[in-house]
């Protein structure tokens, strides 16, 4: 799944209107301007179009941008650390992992109502999988979060918020 999808869906399921998403990729690091917010909204069709094929205006996020963005989600609902100045470091971890992690952070999420999403889904998880997917990379318990686990939880997670 692109970066770019997990974003769209994100947004939706939040309802995050583009000037909070400035202000997030700013609190992250990333200058952006709402006219760039748009254009990496924009829904592609990969089929429709080969790498070379995609509109000239369309932004693609890539991997350091979404960490910045989820960072900046996190601060933008949560507020700043005490004594941290600037954005925090990148870690380099996979996208879907930060994902749950920095969503669970930012909008407070116990393990519990974070299950309940994942239900609202329709998957079951248990206590054990999602713990292993919310631990350090390294960690000889953790597990990689694949696109159709990370998938499953924003559609649960538009369904708890939007539905």
């Amino acid at each position: 799944m692109l970066n770019n999808d997990i974003m769209i869906r994100l947004r939706y399921a939040l309802d995050i209107k583009d000037t909070d998403m400035v202000e997030m990729f700013k609190l992250g690091g990333v200058n952006v301007t709402k006219d760039d917010v748009r254009m990496m909204l924009q829904k592609i069709d990969e089929d429709e179009y080969g790498d070379e094929d995609v509109p000239e205006d369309y932004i693609r996020i890539n991997n350091a941008m979404m960490e910045q963005f989820l960072n900046g989600m996190v601060t933008f609902k949560r507020g700043k650390r005490p004594g941290e100045n600037g954005a925090p470091p990148l870690t380099g971890e996979t996208v879907n992992n930060q994902l749950l992690k920095k969503v669970k952070i930012a909008l407070s999420l116990t393990s519990e109502d974070m299950l309940e999403i994942f239900d609202l889904a329709g998957v079951r998880v248990s206590k054990g999988e999602l713990g292993a997917i919310l631990r350090k990379e390294g960690h000889k318990n953790y597990r990689e979060c694949g696109d159709k686990f990370a998938r499953n939880f924003l559609k649960g997670l538009a369904l708890k918020f939007r539905g």
